[in-house]
């Protein structure tokens, strides 16, 4: 792969993907998205790996989409290569996915942060969804993951002024879950993803389909397909062992079955 680099057992369990177009700083392009839903798609059917770290670099996690890519294109163009599509596919990741931020996240970077199911920032982290600043508005789920995380007001303000939000700002609308040094983001976003590699994976899978579906649903369709996902968990070998273990004051070990 030319444009991400995959390793798959950058911790015990856990998987790394990290964003490589440093001289542009990570624009996605659409051989880097292309790469990056293939090697999601390649880590989700290790048995192996339980959880994913995303990242870029120090100076950004990724500044945007590719715009010398997209200045030319006719809105044909863009129907025809769909290009979101990816974007769809890259949401269908069902492992723990664990953004790991430094530096710039804006538009395609910051849908592409939310995207994920947990985001760690180093403290010169900025987010933001500029689009509007080059006369479009955000493609990628930003308009409507970003009010879903910080609110109607706030996102509005973003999306139609392309303001950023520093990485304390982001920590108090909720939008990220830490923010620390820039030394150790990286480390810390490794740290809650090990953790969550030592949960049942059938039990983190079922959990994580259930917490998202609440942002698609009402809340009694929500509670039902929890419900469901709860009581599928009892046909897993790790809830036979997971339960066992406390009752029997040991650590459990999980399979994955």
């Amino acid at each position: 792969m030319e444009f991400i680099q995959v390793q798959s057992q950058y911790a015990p369990a856990v998987a790394l993907i990290r964003l490589q177009r440093p001289k542009e700083l990570n624009a996605l392009n659409l051989q880097l998205m292309q790469e990056l839903r293939d090697g999601l798609q390649q880590l989700d059917r290790d048995e192996a790996v339980r959880a994913i770290v995303l990242t870029g670099n120090d100076q950004a996690f990724a500044a945007g989409a590719d715009i010398r890519q997209m200045a030319d294109k006719t809105a044909v163009d863009m129907l025809i290569t769909d290009q979101f599509s990816t974007w769809d596919q890259i949401r269908k990741t069902h492992k723990p996915l664990i953004a790991a931020v430094s530096g710039f996240a804006l538009g395609g970077g910051c849908e592409l942060a939310m995207t994920c199911d947990m985001i760690i920032a180093s403290e010169t982290a900025r987010f933001g969804q500029p689009e509007i600043k080059i006369g479009v508005m955000p493609g990628a789920g930003g308009t409507q993951r970003l009010t879903k995380a910080i609110g109607k007001a706030k996102a509005m303000e973003l999306v139609l002024t392309g303001r950023f939000l520093s990485a304390e700002e982001a920590l108090f609308y909720r939008l990220v879950n830490k923010v620390v040094p820039v030394e150790m983001y990286l480390q810390e976003a490794v740290k809650l993803a090990s953790e969550i590699a030592t949960m049942a994976p059938v039990a983190a899978r079922l959990a994580k389909e259930a917490v998202n579906r609440s942002f698609e649903t009402h809340l009694d369709e929500g509670l039902h397909f929890e419900r469901k996902n709860f009581y599928l968990t009892f046909a897993s070998e790790d809830q036979k062992e997971g339960m066992q273990a406390f009752i029997e004051k040991r650590a459990p070990s999980y399979r994955g079955k």
